[in-house]
């Protein structure tokens, strides 16, 4: 696993660095290449947190707990092989339905994997998409009492998405041709 390791608003020190390194090195076992983990590791109001997303062939897994700095990293560990599990049960499960599908995980563990429930959508919305910047997309989302807002940006012609984050702070996702 190639690593990067980021400190906001913190000094990462090597000790810490190691672990991560060490606990992380652990997932490595279900990728057949070699993935890329992004870890930010800071402080936000005095709590120490750690955010970890591990670039996959073809997938994202992300966590990120707001603990001490080392109960921290076992808890991130702990939720992204969950994650992995959860996918990979999944993956295997329309593999033996007949979906033709690239084999992202080493497959060979004999161990039981809780299934997981499929996906039930129960709503569809249609709406207009109406071009508008940023701004004002953020203001709609507030005035819907939304977290997340759809909407073609009028700058970019593009379809973006904009939320709002855990740290109260807004964000936005952009597609791109």
């Amino acid at each position: 696993m190639k690593f990067e390791i980021i400190g906001r608003k913190t000094e990462v020190s090597d000790k810490a660095k190691d672990y991560v390194t060490k606990k992380l090195s652990k997932l490595d076992k279900f990728f057949k290449e070699e993935p890329n983990a992004r870890i930010v590791i800071g402080k936000i109001k005095e709590k120490d947190y750690i955010e970890t997303t591990i670039y996959a062939v073809g997938m994202i897994y992300r966590a990120e707990v707001k603990d001490e700095i080392f109960a921290a990293i076992d808890k991130t560990v702990d939720i992204i092989e969950r994650q992995i599990r959860k996918n990979k049960t999944r993956l295997e499960k329309k593999i033996k339905h007949g979906s033709v599908l690239d084999n992202i995980l080493i497959s060979g563990e004999n161990e039981v994997i809780e299934e997981e429930k499929e996906f039930k959508i129960v709503k569809t919305k249609t709406f207009r998409v109406k071009p508008m910047n940023v701004e004002e997309a953020v203001l709609q989302m507030n005035l819907l009492n939304h977290n997340f807002y759809v909407f073609k940006n009028a700058d970019t012609n593009n379809m973006n998405v904009v939320y709002k984050r855990t740290d109260g702070n807004y964000a936005v996702i952009e597609s791109v041709e």
